[in-house]
């Protein structure tokens, strides 16, 4: 029998964890109002039959509820050059669409110019993550500009990808 489990320290937890070098992505959807999205870095692959991903926004956005509400949305792949865009979508309580180029995929999510990659998606099904929520979603459509290298985020900072023969 095991005993209490022991407290991780989160500052830690962090620290180590972000070791872990991923790509980041920006969330989108087209409302009445106009496009709304949010920048998420727990994004994934999950399954392939169906095919399915995971996303995991923070409890507290306030954003995440709009597009859970709409159903469908797109992950945009952020390339090397768009930590600009990240950084905006991160925000709060501003219109994070000035100035962005973007078209509407076959479904009517916008996916951003530029980006490495995009998946449009349906919602499939959510899960408690603790202070994050866990996001299933079935994808419906996707594309991938190999010509365009990721933005990744490692170690509290963004990076790239060295080129080929670098």
């Amino acid at each position: 029998m095991s005993g209490p489990a022991e407290v991780v320290d989160p500052r830690v937890m962090r620290d180590v964890l972000g070791h872990f070098a991923s790509g980041v992505t920006v969330v989108t959807a087209d409302t009445d109002d106009g496009p709304i999205g949010f920048t998420c870095q727990s994004f994934s692959s999950l399954s392939l039959d169906p095919p399915l991903v995971a996303l995991a926004p923070a409890r507290t956005s306030s954003t995440w509820p709009r597009l859970r509400d709409i159903g469908r949305f797109c992950v945009n792949v952020l390339a090397e050059d768009q930590s600009g865009l990240s950084a905006a979508f991160a925000r709060s309580g501003v219109d994070k669409f000035a100035g962005v180029p973007w078209r509407p995929s076959r479904h009517g999510s916008p996916v951003l110019d530029g980006v490495v990659a995009w998946i449009d998606c349906t919602l499939w099904a959510e899960y408690d993550g603790g202070d994050h929520t866990i996001v299933a979603a079935r994808v419906l459509d996707l594309g991938a500009d190999p010509g365009r290298r990721p933005l990744l985020f490692h170690r509290g900072r963004y990076g790239f990808v060295e080129a080929d023969g670098a």
